[in-house]
């Protein structure tokens, strides 16, 4: 079978974008703090020779690097935050913890942007070898765990000249992501009341601990009562302090609102905040909200994700080693049964042999799986032609947001598993940008797909980026 031309490019400067990826898994920081990820990331986009743009939309650790000149631009997207309280020891089949509380890559964007880059420098290689005429751009993109970044980059311009856009997500099972994801809001509840003496005077206080408490009530029993896929999330960001006899005088709960399109989510956020105002009646408390973060729902485009499946089946599955293989089955021994059988069937697959690493591309043919949770590459599929495989990187099984991801993010096999995306999504990419009537047909394909009335961004018209709420 004909190797793609990038490969060769891909294969020659995957050291450094493994060390990249080391580098990012050794130092994990959270939704819009990534400061030394995204030097580390704009560190090798001047290495490798991109025109390098900081503080892409505003924000501080957002980054574009671009390369090539005319011709139409291919955006390869890339990400580097981590998860709060989730650290762990690298290549550890136990839970064991680096620091206690600290930031672990729970969801493997250390290996999420490492093979966007070194896809977008395998382009730029190809592009200067061939004299093709396209620009290459990559997008170092933070806060994807609960910021919305692209949401607001989106919104401010960073993609009006983008025509194609083509990224990845680190998993188990190699293959296309055909599947929506849900639209979603994180909004802050704050709830305001007056102070008093617990035991002396509890008659003249207004508890804002038992407006959130009401609230947590009312959400449940609303429960019931929304679409089946819709899920509503909680945490408590503010519990009014730490003395039981004081009335609680302020206190703060954050929501995570999700549907299946941004305007049930919306809607779906109206009847969350007249909880909120309930519970304020009943609490004799006041409440305001501030939405932190939103983002839409994925839309697949079919004309893009024939030609990646047509590229990963060309390069096939990871040749994992049988050391490989050795090392997965210890941390698929920490999974259950169940862990298991879900990575299998989120892909429309049924398990026939127990594997540890797969060795197997999931076919085409196989049927859509809605995905369970929410991206902000959603709302760049909403305005530019998107496409995005799953990697095979971890045991079999691994959930992401887990010890267990976190503690192979380093290994051989992830690494391997990175390079293999890469090369999947460098072929697209230049796919893409050889083939006019591709890029045509996959903006007619999206154009159908969001209908006349466009993209609609789910932030409100004033929402800021949440850097100093979240980082």
């Amino acid at each position: 079978m004909n190797q793609h031309p990038l490969w060769t490019h891909v294969e020659e400067a995957q050291e450094r974008f493994k060390a990249l990826s080391d580098r990012v898994w050794a130092t994990p920081e959270t939704c819009y703090g990534e400061t030394a990820s995204v030097a580390a990331h704009i560190e090798e986009l001047r290495h490798q020779g991109f025109r390098v743009t900081e503080s892409l939309a505003g924000i501080p650790t957002a980054v574009m690097g671009e390369a090539g000149a005319g011709g139409p631009v291919i955006a390869i997207l890339g990400e580097f935050d981590a998860l709060a309280g989730l650290s762990q020891k690298a290549d550890v089949a136990v839970q064991e913890p680096l620091e206690a509380g600290a930031n672990g890559h729970g969801c493997g964007h250390n290996l999420l942007g490492s093979a966007a880059m070194l896809a977008a420098t395998a382009v730029k290689a190809w592009l200067e070898e061939t004299g093709t005429p396209g620009r290459v751009r990559y997008y170092g993109c933070p806060a994807e765990e609960g910021g919305a970044a692209k949401a607001f980059m989106v919104r401010d311009g960073a993609f009006d000249d983008v025509d194609i856009a083509v990224t990845w997500h680190p998993g188990s099972i190699p293959g296309l992501m055909k599947g929506s994801s849900l639209a979603n809001a994180r909004v802050d509840f704050s709830f305001a009341g007056k102070a008093s003496h617990a035991a002396a005077a509890p008659h003249l206080g207004r508890s804002a601990l038992d407006a959130v408490e009401l609230m947590s009530v009312g959400i449940n029993y609303m429960r019931e009562h929304m679409p089946d896929e819709a899920r509503i999330h909680y945490a408590i960001i503010d519990g009014g302090g730490i003395s039981p006899n004081v009335v609680q005088a302020h206190a703060k709960v954050r929501y995570v609102v999700r549907a299946a399109t941004a305007p049930e989510m919306l809607t779906l956020l109206e009847r969350v905040r007249k909880v909120a105002a309930g519970a304020a009646l009943m609490s004799e408390t006041e409440v305001s909200d501030k939405v932190l973060a939103a983002v839409s729902n994925l839309i697949y485009n079919a004309p893009l994700g024939e030609v990646m499946q047509r590229n990963l089946d060309q390069l096939g599955a990871p040749a994992f080693s049988e050391m490989e293989r050795a090392y997965a089955a210890r941390f698929q021994a920490t999974l259950s049964e169940d862990d298991i059988r879900a990575a299998y069937r989120s892909m429309g697959l049924e398990e026939e042999e127990r594997k540890p690493l797969a060795d197997f591309v999931v076919p085409g043919t196989a049927p859509t799986v809605q995905m369970g949770g929410s991206t902000d590459v959603a709302d760049v599929s909403w305005v530019v032609p998107t496409v995005q495989m799953w990697g095979a990187n971890h045991a079999i099984g691994t959930q992401l947001h887990s010890w267990q991801a976190v503690a192979q993010g380093k290994s051989p096999a992830a690494l391997k598993g990175m390079v293999h995306a890469a090369a999947v999504m460098a072929a697209t990419a230049a796919d893409a940008m050889v083939d006019g009537d591709l890029r045509a047909r996959a903006k007619a394909d999206l154009a159908r797909r969001v209908g006349p009335k466009g993209y609609v961004s789910p932030l409100p018209p004033n929402a800021v980026p949440p850097i100093a709420e979240m980082a």
